[in-house]
């Protein structure tokens, strides 16, 4: 839970950037990547990160520069991450200009719960991050070169010359 904007800032500032580094991976062919006939495939992903921005912010009274929860993903994969950065830049803009520490005390009802906005915040960042993480996966599979969020990744490490590791 956050309980200062500045900190919130300064984490949402390496997430948001990690996360558009894995969207701008993606490419239109892609898109349509599964684990399973039924799964999400890396799209819908994409797409449901960045309409989340808009959602859950929604729901706390910031508007958000960012895709309706329910309107359509585009079928290009430089259109959802354009639209990732401009709502992950809207999300640091509008708590920078509507909120202050004593706004991250506040609580809401939030999907049949009651969260401060500090935690609505902090679930923001691990809401993106879990589907994040289902990307990186996804994008093994439809043979893309994985960027590296907490380290170098494989391609990374053989780009230094180092060894990936087991």
């Amino acid at each position: 839970m956050f309980r200062k904007i500045e900190d919130f800032q300064k984490v949402w500032t390496y997430e948001a950037e990690m996360t558009g580094k894995v969207i701008h991976a993606l490419t239109d062919e892609s898109l349509a990547q599964k684990v399973s006939a039924d799964g999400r495939d890396l799209g819908f992903l994409g797409w449901h990160i960045t309409a989340t921005l808009g959602e859950m912010l929604g729901l706390v009274g910031l508007t958000i520069d960012a895709p309706h929860h329910d309107s359509e993903r585009p079928s290009s994969a430089a259109e959802i991450a354009a639209a990732y950065d401009k709502g992950s830049r809207s999300v640091s803009d509008q708590i920078a200009a509507n909120w202050t520490d004593e706004t991250l005390l506040q609580t809401d009802e939030m999907y049949g719960d009651t969260w401060s906005r500090g935690l609505t915040l902090f679930y923001l960042i691990t809401h993106q991050t879990h589907h994040r993480g289902q990307m990186t996966v996804l994008m093994r599979q439809a043979g893309l070169a994985v960027p590296g969020v907490y380290g170098p990744s494989k391609e990374e490490w053989a780009a230094m010359g180092a060894p990936a590791l087991p």
